[in-house]
């Protein structure tokens, strides 16, 4: 097996795993680290800049906090909906009324911060400028 096979079969397990084995913890932390260019994508759409944050929403039964700034403005709380324990699939995300991006004007997204807490009590911070996240 290469290292890609076994990243992408961890990933996978994690994805498709039950509560009891679901990436928690270190797990999530080693899939967030090795992950950081993909925690947060830009799309230009229906005339505005969607901040997409659906790596991150993923893996997020396994840390504590997920905070953001857009353009170095002050980090603050990414709202979520919560882990469903007892699930099958614990990390799906389920909630109509939050979305895995936030609505900013056309164009207005130049960069993004992420801070990332997990339960061992480090913490993970990406910096990404619009060219290097934007998808079309």
């Amino acid at each position: 097996m290469t290292a890609r096979t076994i990243f992408f079969a961890s990933i996978l397990a994690g994805i498709c795993a039950g509560p009891a084995s679901v990436a928690v913890g270190q797990d999530a932390k080693q899939i967030l680290t090795v992950t950081k260019s993909n925690w947060v994508a830009v799309r230009e759409y229906d005339g505005n800049d969607l901040l997409y944050f659906t790596n991150l929403l993923a893996w997020r039964c396994g840390v504590d906090r997920i905070r953001f700034a857009v353009n170095g403005e002050r980090l603050a709380p990414l709202e979520h909906e919560p882990c469903h324990e007892g699930e099958a699939t614990p990390n799906a995300l389920h909630a109509e009324d939050i979305q895995p991006y936030l609505r900013y004007p056309l164009g207005s997204v130049q960069t993004i911060e992420v801070e990332v807490a997990f339960p061992d009590g480090s913490e993970e911070i990406g910096t990404f400028e619009r060219a290097a996240v934007a998808i079309r």
